[in-house]
């Protein structure tokens, strides 16, 4: 049998200001892992959208991407007790920076969590430990050397929103 081997698409938001990065702390099958505002893109939306939508949900802060800080590529494994198996996944990550907006009063944070911090970079390296995902320390490392790229590198095509052929 001929299997297409697909990575999942995720975005994250590497949000900075005044020399510390916005972070969320969350709930996942190992336990509480910090991570950049960051989901998986959903159909009929563009990476930048889905920063976007994701930053809001999980920060209840608005936020408009303006670059591209990079593309990334990990791998992940993890036991699933119930199947006797082992998940192997490969995530592809466009990670942004950008503007934050103001918070948006009273809305509660995605389901799984737990609050929004502020970490410094040398915090966030000293806790390594705990990061969800080795991309969140490579992402701001990448964007503290300054990397950008314009937000016109990603294309997306009409048709991913329905507005296409």
């Amino acid at each position: 049998m001929d299997i297409r081997w697909k990575p999942s698409v995720t975005v994250a938001a590497v949000i900075e200001r005044d020399g510390r990065f916005l972070l969320v702390e969350e709930h996942t099958p190992e336990g509480l892992r910090l991570n950049n505002p960051a989901g998986h893109l959903d159909p009929g939306e563009s990476p930048a959208e889905a920063c976007a939508r994701e930053t809001l949900e999980e920060t209840a802060h608005s936020f408009r991407p303006t670059a591209l800080v990079g593309v990334y590529l990990s791998r992940f494994q993890r036991a699933d007790p119930q199947a006797g198996t082992v998940q192997d996944i490969t995530y592809l990550r466009f990670a942004f920076c950008g503007e934050l907006g103001e918070a948006q009063a009273g809305r509660a944070l995605d389901a799984g969590i737990v609050r929004t911090l502020w970490m410094s970079p040398d915090e966030i390296r000293a806790s390594r430990a705990q990061h969800r995902s080795p991309l969140l320390l490579q992402c701001m490392e990448d964007y503290l050397a300054g990397q950008r790229h314009t937000l016109d590198l990603i294309y997306t095509d009409a048709a991913v929103n329905g507005l296409g052929r």
